[in-house]
């Protein structure tokens, strides 16, 4: 399907882009990988007013160490992301979690941003950006404000952004020595959706977990962290027996779908199957 016309802009800072944005009014949409927002244009799913490409933006794809925390620039790619240095080292699960997006091709192409602030449930960066305790910069004429993870992703395909915002980038706290980290995701088959995934973070204290991050990506409208299970293992022991015990609070608050790919029911024993799985991964 041919997607409706609209207007088209390409600035070349960020000062200009949201001031196109504020020019344009709520029916913008804001053009940066193109991998999520082209289908939808293609099936006219959205039907915006106005595209604002800021694919020429180049300071938007640094990212930088600043010390306790790194900012990942809202355009760097998955691609990019997986091999940067400072990402594998200080936020590596990140980089695992970028690794499972689709296909190579996606991955050049599919923006950090991007991916984040569509605000899919079933994508997997949301929840791992839950995780880690991670705060949106996003910008307007207005100036510069930060959401936190926990505060960005509202409902369905929904975020905390005001349509003349543009996110500028991702401040990530660095986890530090004594972590580890593990990505598991259940797809039916290679480069498709999570049917569920779980992003964890463990870190141990001798032989026994000081503290856990747990979220989980399509149990919702929007990703969920589960608290019962980091508040479950907190303080016991590294063992099987204490990360099944604690998947078992995996489901609790959630709303997992159920679709074609499968029931809610489905959805809720593969979280609690993937998060003692990743409990375990991450701790060894």
């Amino acid at each position: 399907m041919i997607p409706a016309a609209f207007d088209y802009a390409r600035p070349a800072s960020v000062e200009d882009a949201v001031r196109v944005l504020s020019d344009a009014g709520e029916d913008a949409k804001v053009l940066a990988g193109g991998q999520s927002l082209m289908p939808l244009l293609r099936l006219r799913l959205a039907i915006p007013d106005a595209l604002v490409d800021v694919g020429r933006i180049g300071a938007l794809r640094e990212i930088r160490d600043e010390g306790d925390s790194l900012v990942i620039g809202a355009m760097a790619t998955h691609h990019q992301v997986i091999r940067d240095p400072l990402v594998r080292e200080h936020v590596p699960l990140i980089a695992q979690a970028a690794e499972t997006v689709a296909d190579p091709a996606v991955r050049h192409r599919g923006t950090f941003g991007g991916s984040l602030a569509h605000a899919d449930p079933a994508g997997d960066l949301p929840a791992v950006a839950l995780a880690l305790d991670a705060v949106f910069l996003v910008r307007s004429v207005r100036g510069e404000r930060e959401i936190p993870a926990s505060e960005f992703f509202v409902d369905w395909m929904t975020s905390a952004m005001e349509p003349d915002e543009l996110l500028v980038g991702v401040r990530v706290p660095k986890l530090g020595s004594g972590w580890g980290v593990h990505y598991e995701k259940f797809h039916r088959t290679a480069q498709a959706w999570a049917i569920v995934g779980v992003a964890c973070a463990v870190r141990r204290n001798g032989g026994a977990v000081e503290e856990a991050r747990v979220a989980l990506t399509n149990m919702g409208p929007a990703p969920v962290r589960a608290g019962g299970v980091e508040n479950a293992v907190r303080g016991r022991p590294v063992s099987e027996d204490s990360f099944r015990a604690a998947a078992e609070h995996a489901t609790e608050g959630t709303e997992p779908p159920g679709d074609l790919h499968g029931s809610s029911e489905y959805r809720s024993h593969l979280a609690t199957v993937l998060t003692s799985r990743a409990l375990a991964a991450a701790a060894v």
